[in-house]
């Protein structure tokens, strides 16, 4: 049923790309939004048509550039511009053809709202043609009061004075400028008006010099995720272990072999180690029986019966350890995963272990020591108590609807 205030059904847009750290916390957010009564069309490489059509959402499909999900994560290179670089290149050759499945003969129709995740570019661009109103769907932590000064401006200093950076920068205002959006690249990207923030405000850096007028923290929108599938534990097991490095970044057989021989044979654990479509059981050498192997698991399902994360990180991952109350050992990979360890390290609810230190004894240590503190099982069941008063689906759902237009 839809908020008193918009009962007449409206057409909302969403547009995304195909990685799963950003489709996976709008999907319920999607699906209460259909549930409500509302069209939803959500654009949408093929990869992930599947996933959207099961939301009830109409899959709106285009061609991207981007590396996908399955792809080496090495494709995504090294620096700060080749990990921003494909994002304009992608946005610049798919806008053309949202613009046609949106506006063409047979098209969808234009939306009265469009909604989108923080690596959709072409979303803004639209919203601007289509004079409608836009919200962005943060899968991470947003910009705080003097985040420019203190973040942005030092980690871009030097790539700016660069060819290579200069002419990202001009491609990118030129593209802005052909479209008829009157900002330059620095005024448009990044810069929401209106911000529904997936993460709980535990997460966010600098929490209390979010401008919370723009930026509203709704928490993890989880669902019972039936869809995809469940998990046993063990009858045997006294304690469960789960290890995964998220979808991306998942090309690591060291690690999983040390964390084999950190936690095989462990006396009463069982290991749930999933290691992604570029490891093979193979690769581990001689695994033993508590150490079950899977490319993948339902996570949240696993972790509702775990005693112990062993994580990337990721916003995902971070938050669905928090909303389970698991003590976790964070081993980063990339991006802001450095930033959210060091953030539930300072919570109290996890420990920090760099890569480069992580071999068996030391993660066999920090996860014992996790798992058996009373003090981090008191502070996750805080912070639990906390996210669940921040609302969720339900409350991202009442916001979306209220900038509705009329």
């Amino acid at each position: 049923m839809t908020n008193p205030e918009h009962t007449t059904p409206a057409h909302i847009a969403m547009f995304s790309i195909a990685a799963h750290g950003h489709v996976n916390p709008s999907l319920e957010v999607i699906r209460e939004l259909v549930a409500r009564g509302h069209r939803v069309t959500y654009a949408i490489p093929h990869l992930f048509e599947e996933k959207i059509a099961e939301t009830g959402a109409e899959p709106v499909l285009y061609r991207t550039t981007l590396p996908g999900p399955d792809d080496d994560p090495a494709a995504w290179g090294t620096t700060l511009l080749d990990n921003v670089e494909p994002f304009l290149d992608d946005a610049i050759q798919t806008l053309p053809q949202l613009i046609e499945a949106y506006e063409g003969d047979g098209g969808v129709g234009v939306p009265d709202l469009v909604i989108h995740d923080i690596t959709s570019y072409p979303a803004g661009v639209l919203a601007h043609r289509w004079g409608v109103p836009a919200i962005t769907l943060s899968p991470n932590l947003v910009a705080w009061e003097g985040y420019e000064e203190e973040v942005a401006k030092p980690m871009w200093a030097e790539p700016r004075q660069t060819p290579r950076g200069k002419a990202y920068f001009e491609k990118f205002d030129a593209w802005l400028k052909e479209y008829g959006v009157p900002k330059t690249a620095d005024e448009f990207w990044g810069r929401y008006d209106r911000t529904l923030v997936l993460i709980p405000k535990a997460l966010q850096p600098q929490a209390d010099r979010v401008d919370e007028k723009k930026n509203t923290f709704v928490g993890a929108c989880q669902g019972d995720r039936a869809a995809q599938g469940d998990w046993e534990r063990p009858a045997d097991a006294e304690r469960v272990l789960l290890v995964s490095l998220g979808s991306s970044f998942t090309k690591q057989p060291d690690f999983y072999r040390e964390c084999v021989k950190a936690f095989g044979d462990l006396p009463g654990w069982h290991v749930v180690l999933q290691v992604g479509k570029h490891v093979t059981e193979d690769d581990l050498g001689a695994v033993p029986a508590n150490v079950e192997v899977r490319q993948w698991v339902p996570q949240l399902a696993v972790l509702k019966q775990a005693d112990a994360f062993l994580t990337h990180a990721g916003a995902g991952g971070s938050q669905e350890g928090l909303a389970t109350a698991t003590p976790m050992v964070a081993v980063p990979q990339a991006v802001d995963q450095f930033g959210n360890a060091d953030m539930l390290q300072g919570l109290g609810v996890a420990r920090h272990v760099p890569m480069a230190e992580a071999d068996a004894e030391t993660l066999r240590e920090a996860v014992l020591a996790m798992a058996d503190d009373p003090e981090v099982a008191r502070r996750l069941a805080v912070i639990q108590r906390d996210m669940a008063g921040e609302g969720g689906t339900k409350r991202a759902a009442d916001l979306i609807e209220a900038e509705l237009p009329g």
